[in-house]
């Protein structure tokens, strides 16, 4: 079977837009969801609904595909399957590593989700030699010495960092020294990488932070005092805000960018 290591899809190469790169696989679930329930046909409308956009940028993102739908009919669905992971990469097998197996880490490899969607785990990799041997997901855990051995062995291109914040770079630049050019970073720090090697970030930390922050605008508007426009220009130029009052996020105990992260599936 082919490996990540020998076929790049052509997203780039055709000129599709990332931020349409990014709604693919969007579209994708949807149209799995609409697959498994049999359903031969889907309009616009459905289906951008079902994605969480607006139609009109549904039909301009899969005129970058060359993918038009039959008026009065729609889009076929299993063809829109097919063809949106052909262009994901995901009619081949994408071998992955997993860096850090602490509580995220397992529960990333626990995820079922991995196969059906083209990606293979190839192997689990940890610093602590007490967890070398140990199986997790029915994978057999190895030590961070073999890191650069595994990559060569089974042609990994991803990688995946979940480790502390503090080890995620020397990770990272071991990873890519071996040949891994895609990192998905679970890390709560920003990597740095040389060009060519593209690295997405899932920060759960600071999505629940723009949850709160949409909580405090939704509680300030329930009680009329409003957000931050409301008290704008009434405090002079260079004046401090008045702290938070005790017992606010802003002063109760929390753990720094190195604690834990809730084990989490991705969608």
């Amino acid at each position: 079977m082919a490996t990540g290591r020998t076929h790049r899809p052509a997203t780039r190469s055709r000129g599709i837009p990332e931020a349409t790169v990014a709604r693919l696989p969007l579209y994708l679930r949807a149209l799995t969801a609409l697959s498994e329930r049999s359903v031969p046909t889907v309009s616009s409308e459905e289906l951008a609904a079902a994605a969480g956009v607006n139609s009109a940028k549904l039909r301009k993102d899969f005129s970058y595909l060359g993918s038009y739908g039959t008026r009065g009919v729609g889009y076929d669905v299993e063809y829109l399957v097919y063809q949106i992971s052909r262009e994901l990469g995901l009619t081949q097998d994408w071998p992955v590593v997993i860096v850090g197996i602490g509580n995220l880490g397992a529960a990333l490899a626990n995820y079922g989700g991995f196969a059906s969607r083209g990606f293979r785990v190839a192997a689990l990799i940890d610093a602590d030699p007490a967890m070398a041997g140990k199986p997790v997901a029915g994978i057999a855990v190895q030590h961070t010495d073999e890191l650069e051995q595994i990559i060569q062995d089974n042609g990994v291109s991803i990688g995946v960092i979940a480790t502390p914040a503090g080890a995620a770079q020397q990770v990272c630049d071991r990873l890519v020294a071996a040949g891994v050019t895609s990192i998905l970073n679970f890390a709560p720090t920003v990597l740095t990488v040389p060009d060519g090697v593209d690295v997405r970030k899932v920060d759960l930390s600071i999505e629940l932070q723009i949850l709160a922050f949409h909580e405090q605008r939704k509680a300030g508007e329930e009680t009329g005092q409003g957000g931050p426009e409301a008290t704008e220009g009434l405090e002079g130029e260079g004046a401090t805000p008045a702290p938070p009052a005790r017992g606010t996020a802003a002063t109760t105990d929390r753990k720094g960018p190195d604690g834990d992260v809730p084990a989490v599936m991705p969608a």
